[in-house]
């Protein structure tokens, strides 16, 4: 089984479709047979290539939506024209903001599909009776599964508990702790038995499966307040390693298919990201020149960094990333522990653009001093604001760091209309 030929497969087995969300009933249209697709190593495989696709694929699928919300609310991201409607909603924010706007509603339909046909995978992939296959299966799925989740828990303060109709809903940290279920689940699967060269053959080469579900432990653990688990997590991700959406002159980079190629959706606020005042990068910082390209006519700063050519890979998680949540967690701790948050806090702020996978480095002096938590916390922040810009994480980040409401847009986001029209559980819109 050729990994092109699943690509081709991939129309078949999914439903690229918007949905009622209410109903959360994902058909295939083509009338492909449920037993082929979901009982062969083949069906499922396609449907997890195909859970890659609808998040990282397009100005429908999750990433470029989540990137875009957060984008435009925290100021990382400035309007080029404001006849793009649910842009505009989102670069003014407040109660622009409604159910109607159709970037919230594809980032909320397309990660409920994506649960819903992650949890096919993994109850189906169980029954196979290679083991070492559906382990791959199992493990690719959960990342997407988890994914999703922290996706609607990082923007809405409740979730659907569930798929179905008139389903009861969570709340965001819960969501959360769902998505480490999900993980937990992959890792002890993985390592009961070992994902097959077979599987990693059949799907899109770039995914570090065991080193992204780790990281992404981290990552949620973090958000979800459990310090201790996120630093275990963050501990266990080899940092030399990649872990990358790919793409190809089929399948574009969508930062740069939808934002970069033209002046007519987004660009960068400004050279400086768009931080200002304490949080303001140092002109020497070399990440500011990875992410932007000087620009002669406004805007002065246009995209650069994972969104600068069609085939840019886009990291599924970053090294500095890993690294910072360490240093939030020595600082944040019962008992912090603000020398070893300092030490990981240094090793982003001095680390060379060669040192890195991806070649973000700030290459700065080190922070140097005996700081105090509530010192070095700001600085967790700027340098994350930096490290990780436009990656879909830094309305999280503002509200976990105690950021005034006045420097974002929204705080969180109305449900929307496809949600609120068709269950009866929909929760009320948050005022802000």
């Amino acid at each position: 089984m050729k990994r092109n030929y699943i690509y081709k497969i991939v129309s078949t087995l999914l439903v690229l479709v918007m949905i009622t969300s209410c109903k959360k009933e994902y058909r295939d249209p083509s009338g492909a047979n449920a037993d082929d697709v979901l009982t062969t190593p083949k069906g499922l495989t396609g449907v997890v290539v195909g859970l890659q696709k609808v998040y990282s694929v397009g100005r429908l699928g999750v990433y470029f939506n989540s990137v875009s919300t957060a984008g435009f609310v925290t100021n990382e991201i400035m309007l080029m024209n404001s006849g793009n409607i649910p842009e505009l909603q989102l670069f003014t924010g407040g109660n622009s903001v409604d159910g109607t706007n159709n970037i919230l509603t594809n980032l909320w339909t397309y990660s409920n599909k994506i649960i819903f046909d992650a949890d096919n995978v993994i109850n189906n992939a169980a029954n196979l009776g290679d083991k070492n296959y559906a382990s791959g299966l199992i493990a690719y799925a959960s990342i997407f599964k988890a994914l999703a989740l922290g996706n609607l828990s990082q923007y809405w303060e409740n979730i659907p508990s569930g798929i179905g109709q008139n389903v009861t809903f969570i709340g965001r940290v819960e969501g959360f702790n769902r998505a480490i279920a999900v993980i937990d689940n992959a890792l002890s699967v993985i390592t009961a038995n070992n994902i097959s060269a077979g599987f990693l053959s059949n799907v899109p080469a770039g995914i570090d499966i065991q080193n992204t579900l780790y990281a992404l432990k981290a990552r949620y653990a973090l958000f979800a307040g459990n310090y201790s688990l996120a630093l275990t997590a963050a501990n266990s991700v080899d940092l030399t390693k990649k872990s990358t959406f790919n793409f190809d002159a089929q399948t574009l980079n969508p930062i740069f298919e939808i934002a970069t190629s033209t002046n007519n959706v987004f660009q960068p606020t400004n050279a400086n990201l768009g931080l200002t005042g304490a949080y303001t990068p140092d002109a020497a910082d070399k990440r500011l020149p990875f992410y932007t390209v000087p620009n002669a006519t406004a805007p002065t700063a246009r995209l650069g960094g994972f969104g600068l050519t069609s085939t840019t890979a886009i990291p599924v998680y970053l090294p500095g990333e890993v690294t910072l949540i360490k240093a939030e967690v020595y600082a944040r701790q019962a008992t912090p522990d603000p020398v070893n948050a300092l030490i990981e806090l240094n090793k982003v702020v001095t680390k060379q653009p060669a040192a890195d996978p991806f070649g973000v480095g700030a290459a700065l002096p080190p922070v140097v001093g005996a700081l105090t938590p509530a010192q070095i916390l700001p600085l967790i922040y700027k340098h994350r604001s930096i490290e990780l810009y436009l990656s879909g994480l830094k309305l999280e980040d503002m509200r976990r760091f105690g950021l005034p409401n006045g420097d974002r847009k929204r705080n969180f986001f109305p449900y929307p209309f496809t949600e609120r029209d068709n269950n009866i559980n929909t929760p009320a819109d948050p005022a802000f």
